[in-house]
């Protein structure tokens, strides 16, 4: 069984020490009484003080301080600073993965997106996803007659512009399906256009 490390008597006392080193990080008003000091190996001390910072309720300052043999109160070695949660700390909530956090319609996208590369046909699930996709999607517009031989450049620009903004492949499926179908109405209209001036 390991031997418990012996308590250094001067590093024990340099709270002022450790409390200065706290200062270079953080704000006088907000390091707290000396919670007490710990000994962590041969002249290897911890300082624990309350943390008074705003959003930092229950944490704990920290000081971490060593020295060589025959050292005075002068020489003594800052090997580490910073703040620790306590038990009653607020924390911040676990971190889910991002696979956990996509939206059940993100999944099908991207599903359909795979299946759509490997050459195999699309699932119920997805085929009924990508059916609300299209009820969901924004009414074309109208466009105006002198503007119908421009479509083909402005579609093309929509296309780079909605891919270079999106990073996930199962969103990039859903904009992409959506820019589809807005090109597809658009062309639609400006053939409407079109055969109104020949008639």
């Amino acid at each position: 069984m390991a031997r418990k490390p012996k308590l250094d008597t001067l590093l024990a006392e340099a709270v002022d020490t450790a409390r200065l080193s706290l200062a270079e990080i953080a704000g006088e008003s907000e390091i707290g009484e000396h919670l007490g000091v710990t000994a962590e190996g041969e002249r290897l001390v911890t300082h624990r003080f309350i943390s008074h910072k705003k959003g930092y309720q229950g944490w704990t300052w920290f000081a971490t301080l060593a020295r060589v043999p025959r050292a005075k109160a002068k020489d003594l070695t800052v090997c580490e600073v910073g703040i620790i949660a306590g038990e009653d700390s607020l924390l911040a909530p676990a971190w889910v993965p991002w696979a956990d956090r996509l939206a059940k319609e993100e999944i099908e996208a991207a599903e359909a997106e795979h299946s759509a590369v490997d050459g195999e046909q699309p699932t119920e699930a997805e085929t009924s996803a990508a059916a609300q996709d299209e009820q969901g999607s924004e009414q074309p517009q109208a466009i105006p007659e002198g503007e119908a031989d421009a479509l083909p450049a402005q579609d093309e620009v929509a296309d780079e512009e909605v891919l270079q903004s999106v990073k996930s492949p199962a969103r990039r499926q859903v904009r992409r399906r959506r820019t589809a179908q807005r090109t597809a109405a658009r062309r639609r209209a400006a053939q409407r256009n079109r055969a109104r001036k020949d008639g």
